[in-house]
C-alpha cells in the first residue's frame, strides 16, 4: 500500500524536475548587496559564487538548520606541486599554518624573531651538511635555540582562540592538489572566525618547529605501519610514472623529513597562497549578502599573483599489467587500479556510474556474484578522481585457501560481463534513483554542502555539472556504458597491487631526534587574543529538548511507535529496536548476517536485493550486545512497499545449507584476519583490562560452536525476532498516526510479546595494581592505552567531568594531554584522555587515555602522560576556554530529525527523563579550576592503572615493560575467544 503526504510529494516533484529539466541547470548571473555572484538554476543549495578583486574565489551556501557554518578556506596546492627536492613541504606548511603570526602566538615578537631568524639559518646548515658528527652539533643548537625560543612563543594560541568562538573540529589536510583548513563554528561568531583568518594567512610564522617536525616524523612512521597506505602509494607510483601522483608523495620521503627547510616551506607559502589561487567556502546560517562583503573587508588585502602551472608528461597507455608487491603484517588482498581521464571530463562522471554498477551495497555486479554467493570475503569498487587523471580501484579479500590471483580472476570475470553487457537492463535506473535520493540527503547537511563544493574548487569540476549530473546519467543507455567499459577496461591496461601477509623487510623508519621538552606557555595571552576576544558576537539561545513535545506517539500493533515529523523533503527512516543482543543470545549477530544470503519459496536472496535496490531503499540488521535493530531508509513514495518486501524475507526465508557453509567459512576467515588488525589486538586488550578473562570481547563462539550452528537454529531467531518486544522508530514526511497505519498493516506483531533471553552479565573488575597488557604486533609504533575502573554513574557529576574532559584530553591542541605530550615534547601525533561515562545508569565510569609513540618513546611517553594523571597543570585561562567551547557549542547545538529520537533513548538508559544538556550549561559558570583540580585528585592521581600495549617485542623489551606495573601477555586465544 502506498501512502504520499502532499508534502513529500511537492519536494520529490520539485527535486526531479530541478534533475529532469536539463534546460534549467545553468550558469546565471545576479547582484545582490552590491556584488555579482553565479549561480547555477534548478541547483537545491542556492550556491552563490564570488569572485573578488583580487581574485579570491567565494562560495556561499545558506542554509539555516542549525546556527552553525561549516567553513573550509582552501588552497590549490598540494602535494603534487611539492618541489622534488623537498617532497613532504606542503604537509609541512599545513602544520605550521596553526602556530600563529607576529600579532598572535607570541609574548613579545620582536624579541621571538632573531631567535627564530637563527633557527632558520641553522635548518639550512643542517639540511646542506652531509657529515652526520656536525649535523648532530647543528641540532643540538637548534634545540638549544628552538627552547629559548619557545620561553617567548604560545603554542596553540590559534586553537585557543577557536575553542572559544565554540568552534568544533578545528584541522586541516593535504592531499595531492589541495591544502584545506576547516572549521565547524557557530554563525554567531563569523566576525572573529573571519578577522582571525585573515590575520593567520597574511603573515605565517614557523615557530614551534622541531617539535611540529617530530609530529610530522611520528606520522611519517604511523603510515610505514599502515598497510593500506602501502598499497595506495604502490598504486599511485605504478599507475601515474610521470605525473606527481605517483611520483611523489603527501608526507614526504623519509631523507627529505630529516632535511627540512623553513626557507623553502616560506617560498612554497608565498608561491601558491595567494588569493586568485584560494577559496573561502562556508555553508550554513548566514546572510549571504551581508557575509560575501565581511570577507572582502578581511581577505581583501591579500595581493594577488601569478601561480605557476603544473606541467608534466602525459601518461603512457600501459600495454600489460602492471605488478607490485606489498608487505605488512595485516591480511592479504588485492587492489586492481584503471587510469581514467580527469575529474572535470564526462568520462569522469561515467566513471562513477561505473563505480556503482560494480558496487553499491546492493545490486552491483561485485555485491550480487562475489558477496552475495559468497565467492570473496569482501570486494568492492571505488572511483578515484583528481583534475588529472582517475582511477577505478577495484579491491578483494580472499576467503580461506583462496590465493590473490584466484580474487583477481573472479573480479576480472565481472569486468568482462560489463564488456558483454551482461548485466540487468533496469541496473543505471535504479543507480540513477538511489543518486537522487542521496542527492537529497546530502543537501541536507551544512557539512556536505561544503565539502562538495570545496571538493569541486580544488578539482576543477564545474558545479553546474555536478548539479547536472545524476540528470546527465539518466539517459546513459546500455550499449554506452557497453562501449566505455571497452575503451577503458581491457584484460591487460591495468594496475595489480599484491598485498601480502608478511615481514615488510623494506621499512626505515624516522630515527627519534634528541629533544628537550620546551614550553608551552599555556596560562600566556598575546594582545591579539585579547582583541578577538573583545569582538561583539552575537548571542545565541540554546534549545532543549522537550520529550514529550517533539516527539510524536502512537501503536503499531503492539508496539509502540515514537516519531519525529520531516517537513523538509521526501525521506524517510524507520527502524524496529529491540532490547536483546548477543548477551541474550549469542546466534543473534549471526542470523542478523545470514538473513542477507536468505530467499524465500517465491524470491531468491539476489531478487531481495534487486528489489531493495529499485526502491531506491536501504535496510540492514544489526545486532550488539545489548541491543538488535532494523533499519530503512529511503523515499516515503516507497514506505509501504519498502516495510512489506522486508516483512516478506523476515517471514518467510528459507534455510540455505550452501550459504550457511559458506558463511561460516568467510566469518572464520574474518576471525584470523582479526588477530591480523592491530585495533582489533588493542579492543581485546582493554576488554581484558575491563573486565578480565571473561569479557565482552571474548564473549563469542569457538570454532567447534560455530561449526555445530545450523541454518535452523537461525531461521529460528529469524522468524521469531518480530515476537519479542520492540520499538518502531519512524522519522519522515507522515505524522505518528499516519505511519503508524502502515506500519501496523505489514508488520505484524503477537498479542503478548515473548519475554528476552536472560542477558549474560559483565562486571567491571577494579583496577587495584598497575598491570601491564602486552600484545605483539610487528609494527614501528607502539598504541598504549591506560585504563581505569571507576565510580558508578552519577548524573549530577555529568558538568565537572565534561568541562575536566574538555581541559585536560579531549579538546585536541587545547588539551593539557596534547599540549603536553605532542607540542612540548614532541612524544606524539596522537594522545587524548577521557572520563567515559557509561551509557546506562546501572553501569561505572572508565578513564581511558591514549598516546601513539614510536616504540623507542614509550619510555618517555608513558611517564609523560603519568605525569599528567598525577598533578593537573593549572590554567584558569584554560578552564575558562574549555567553559567557553562547551557553552558555545550547546548553544548553536540543535539535535533535529531522527536524533531526537536516540536522545530520548540514551536518556532513558541512563534514568533520565529531560536533556541533560541543559543541566551543564546552567552548571558551567560555577566549575572553577578548584573544581576539576579536587576530581583529578579523587579519580585518577597516583592511582593504579592498567596499561594496555601493542608494540612489536622486537622494539619492546620485556624490562621496559616491568617498569609499569605486573606484565601480562594474553595469547590471542585468549584474548579473541577462538
Amino acid at each position: 500500500m502506498k501512502q504520499k503526504s502532499f508534502l513529500a510529494g511537492l519536494v520529490l516533484a520539485f527535486f526531479a524536475l530541478n534533475l529532469n529539466a536539463q534546460s534549467v541547470i545553468a550558469w546565471k548571473q545576479a547582484t545582490s548587496g552590491g556584488y555579482t555572484y553565479r549561480y547555477v538554476t534548478g541547483d537545491p543549495t542556492h550556491s552563490r559564487f564570488y569572485t573578488l578583486k583580487n581574485g579570491l574565489t567565494v562560495i556561499l551556501s545558506p542554509t539555516n538548520k542549525q546556527p552553525r557554518i561549516q567553513a573550509y578556506i582552501a588552497v590549490k596546492a598540494g602535494s603534487k606541486t611539492d618541489p622534488a627536492n623537498h617532497t613532504g613541504l606542503a604537509h609541512y606548511l599545513e602544520h605550521m599554518m596553526f602556530k600563529g603570526t607576529d600579532k598572535f602566538g607570541t609574548t613579545n615578537w620582536a624579541k621571538e624573531k632573531p631567535y627564530l631568524d637563527k633557527i632558520d639559518a641553522l635548518y639550512e646548515q643542517y639540511n646542506s651538511t652531509t657529515d652526520e658528527a656536525k649535523r648532530k652539533e647543528i641540532y643540538k643548537e637548534i634545540d638549544k635555540t628552538s627552547g629559548e625560543a619557545a620561553k617567548i612563543s604560545i603554542a596553540n594560541e590559534y586553537d585557543k582562540m577557536m575553542a572559544s568562538m565554540g568552534g568544533q573540529n578545528s584541522n586541516a589536510f593535504t592531499s595531492f592538489e589541495q591544502t584545506v583548513y576547516t572549521e565547524d563554528i557557530p554563525s554567531s561568531s563569523l566576525d572573529k572566525f573571519l578577522v582571525l583568518q585573515a590575520e593567520r594567512f597574511r603573515n605565517p610564522i614557523m615557530r614551534i618547529f622541531h617539535t611540529e617536525l617530530e609530529a610530522v616524523y611520528e606520522e611519517k612512521n604511523r603510515t610505514l605501519d599502515d598497510d593500506g597506505r602501502k598499497v595506495s602509494e604502490a598504486m599511485f607510483a605504478a599507475v601515474f610514472p610521470n605525473n606527481n601522483y605517483g611520483k611523489q608523495t603527501t608526507i614526504g620521503t623519509i631523507e627529505h623529513l630529516k632535511n627540512p627547510s623553513l626557507n623553502a616551506i616560506r617560498n612554497y607559502y608565498y608561491t601558491y597562497y595567494v588569493p586568485n589561487n584560494m577559496a573561502v567556502i562556508l555553508s550554513g546560517d548566514f546572510n549571504p549578502d551581508i557575509v560575501v562583503k565581511k570577507v572582502e573587508q578581511t581577505f581583501g588585502n591579500m595581493k594577488a599573483k601569478p601561480v605557476p602551472p603544473y606541467t608534466f608528461a602525459p601518461e603512457q597507455p600501459i600495454t600489460s599489467p602492471v605488478k607490485r608487491d606489498v608487505y605488512g603484517p595485516n591480511p592479504e588482498n588485492l587492489t586492481i587500479a584503471f587510469r581514467f581521464p580527469g575529474a572535470s571530463t564526462r568520462d569522469a562522471r561515467l566513471l562513477d556510474l561505473m563505480g556503482s554498477m560494480l558496487t553499491n551495497g546492493k545490486a552491483g555486479l561485485f555485491d550480487l556474484d562475489l558477496v552475495k554467493k559468497q565467492k570473496l570475503l569482501s570486494a568492492g569498487a571505488s572511483s578515484y578522481t583528481l583534475k588529472d587523471y582517475s582511477v577505478l580501484l577495484l579491491r578483494g579479500n580472499p576467503i580461506k585457501g583462496q590465493s590473490l590471483d584466484q580474487v583477481k580472476d573472479l573480479m576480472m570475470t565481472e569486468i568482462s560481463k560489463l564488456r558483454n553487457g551482461e548485466f540487468s537492463d533496469d541496473l543505471i535506473k535504479s543507480i540513477v534513483n538511489n543518486q537522487k535520493k542521496e542527492k537529497i540527503i546530502d543537501n541536507e547537511s551544512y557539512v556536505n554542502r561544503a565539502s562538495n563544493l570545496m571538493s569541486d574548487f580544488t578539482s576543477g569540476v564545474d558545479w553546474k555539472t555536478d548539479i547536472a549530473t545524476v540528470n546527465e546519467l539518466s539517459k546513459i543507455t546500455k550499449a554506452q556504458i557497453v562501449e566505455f567499459a571497452n575503451k577503458y577496461l581491457n584484460d591487460n591496461d591495468y594496475v595489480i597491487i599484491y598485498k601480502h601477509q608478511g615481514e615488510d623487510k623494506n621499512i626505515l623508519k624516522v630515527e627519534k631526534p634528541a629533544i628537550t621538552p620546551v614550553e608551552v606557555n599555556a596560562t600566556s595571552q598575546s594582545e591579539y587574543l585579547k582583541k578577538i576576544e573583545a569582538l561583539p558576537s552575537n548571542a545565541v539561545k540554546p534549545v532543549w529538548l522537550d520529550y514529550q513535545k517533539d516527539i510524536q506517539r502512537a501503536k503499531a500493533g503492539k508496539a509502540d511507535l515514537l516519531a519525529v515529523q520531516n517537513k523538509d523533503n521526501s525521506i524517510f527512516r524507520l527502524y524496529y529496536r529491540f532490547d536483546m543482543g548477543s548477551w541474550n543470545n549469542k546466534l543473534l549477530p549471526v542470523a542478523a548476517q545470514y538473513i542477507q544470503f536468505l530467499g524465500t519459496k517465491t524470491k531468491t536472496a539476489e531478487n531481495f536485493s534487486k528489489e531493495f535496490y529499485k526502491l531506491a531503499t536501504s535496510y540492514s540488521i544489526s545486532s550488539g550486545t545489548e541491543f538488535t535493530q532494523v533499519t530503512f531508509s529511503g523515499l516515503q513514495e516507497n514506505f509501504g512497499a519498502s516495510v512489506k518486501l522486508f516483512e516478506d524475507l523476515l517471514a518467510n526465508c528459507q534455510p540455505d545449507e550452501e550459504a550457511l557453509a559458506g558463511f561460516k567459512a568467510r566469518l572464520k576467515k574474518s576471525r584470523e584476519n582479526a588477530k591480523l588488525n592491530k585495533a582489533s589486538i588493542a579492543s581485546a586488550l582493554r576488554s581484558y583490562a575491563t573486565y578480565g578473562p571473561s569479557n565482552p570481547f571474548n564473549y563469542t563462539f569457538t570454532d567447534a560452536e560455530l561449526d555445530a550452528i545450523t541454518a535452523a537454529d537461525l531461521i529460528s531467531i529469524l522468524h521469531s525476532l518480530n515476537n519479542y518486544k520492540h520499538t518502531v522508530l519512524y522519522y519522515g514526511p507522515q505524522t505518528a498516526q499516519q505511519a503508524a497505519l502502515t506500519v501496523a498493516q505489514l508488520h505484524k506483531t503477537p498479542a503478548a510479546f515473548t519475554p528476552y533471553p536472560a542477558a549474560k552479565v559483565f562486571t567491571k573488575v577494579p583496577t587495584g595494581t598497575n598491570q601491564v597488557f602486552f600484545a605483539n604486533y610487528d609494527m614501528v609504533q607502539a598504541e598504549i592505552y591506560w585504563v581505569r575502573n571507576e565510580d558508578m554513574f552519577n548524573a549530577t557529576k555529568t558538568p565537572e567531568i565534561e568541562l575536566f574532559n574538555n581541559y585536560f584530553g579531549t579538546s585536541g591542541f587545547t588539551s593539557i594531554v596534547l599540549q603536553n605530550i605532542r607540542e612540548a615534547k614532541g612524544l606524539a601525533y596522537s594522545a587524548f584522555a577521557v572520563y567515559q561515562q557509561p551509557v546506562k545508569k546501572d553501569d561505572s565510569n572508565v578513564f581511558i587515555g591514549y598516546v601513539g609513540t614510536q616504540a623507542d618513546k614509550l619510555n618517555e611517553a608513558i611517564p609523560a602522560m603519568n605525569e599528567l594523571l598525577n598533578k593537573l597543570p593549572e590554567s584558569e585561562k584554560g578552564v575558562i576556554g574549555a567553559r567557553d567551547n562547551i557553552r558555545k557549542s550547546i548553544e548553536t547545538e540543535r539535535v533535529t530529525q531522527d536524533d531526537i529520537l536516540f536522545s530520548y533513548l540514551a536518556a532513558q538508559r541512563l534514568g533520565l527523563n529531560y536533556d541533560a544538556r541543559k543541566t551543564t550549561f546552567t552548571m558551567l559558570d560555577k566549575i572553577d579550576f578548584k573544581t576539576i583540580n579536587k576530581f583529578h585528585q579523587e579519580q585518577l592521581a597516583n592511582k593504579p592503572f592498567a596499561y594496555c600495549i601493542v608494540a612489536s617485542e622486537k622494539r619492546v623489551s620485556d624490562t621496559d615493560l616491568k617498569k609499569y606495573g605486573q606484565l601480562i601477555k594474553p595469547d590471542m586465544k585468549t584474548l579473541f575467544g577462538y
